[in-house]
């Protein structure tokens, strides 16, 4: 299996931005209007996994502060996953964020994601608070500090 990692610090060009955005939709339902919010996300940075050109998983997020960075959106292909794709993804974004200046990095997950929040707490994170969004779903947020 050869697959090639890719960093973009801005919006893929098409092709590689129809894919990431229907594979987002596979992962996710549908996209909701993804490239405007995109769009609007100070320092967005894009990590893709490609395998024979076709995005197999990707780790998106933005700038909060100078400082703070959110990891905001990602996923990996369901025939892909359990091969190490999103914790390589995750490896990558942090490692660009450590040589930017960066000292925190945020996200959010929901039970849900199971698969995702052991690889967050795994990787360093820890959880610093839950709540119940506008439809009632139960949010968690974590944080990794990337100085220690």
């Amino acid at each position: 299996m050869n697959i090639q990692y890719i960093r973009v610090q801005s919006i893929p060009e098409q092709p590689m931005l129809d894919n990431l955005i229907d594979l987002h939709e596979r992962i996710f339902g549908k996209s909701g209007n993804l490239v405007n919010k995109m769009k609007s996300k100070p320092g967005l940075l894009v990590n893709i996994a490609l395998q024979d050109g076709n995005v197999i998983g990707y780790k998106m997020g933005y700038e909060l502060d100078k400082r703070k960075f959110y990891s905001w959106l990602g996923g990996v292909d369901s025939q892909h996953r359990g091969q190490g794709i999103a914790a390589k993804l995750m490896e990558q974004q942090h490692e660009y964020l450590k040589e930017n200046g960066y000292h925190i990095v945020k996200t959010k997950t929901m039970n849900k994601w199971r698969s995702m929040l052991i690889l967050n707490i795994k990787s360093g994170f820890d959880i610093i608070s839950t709540y119940r969004n506008e439809k009632g779903l139960h949010k968690i947020i974590l944080e990794k500090n990337l100085l220690d």
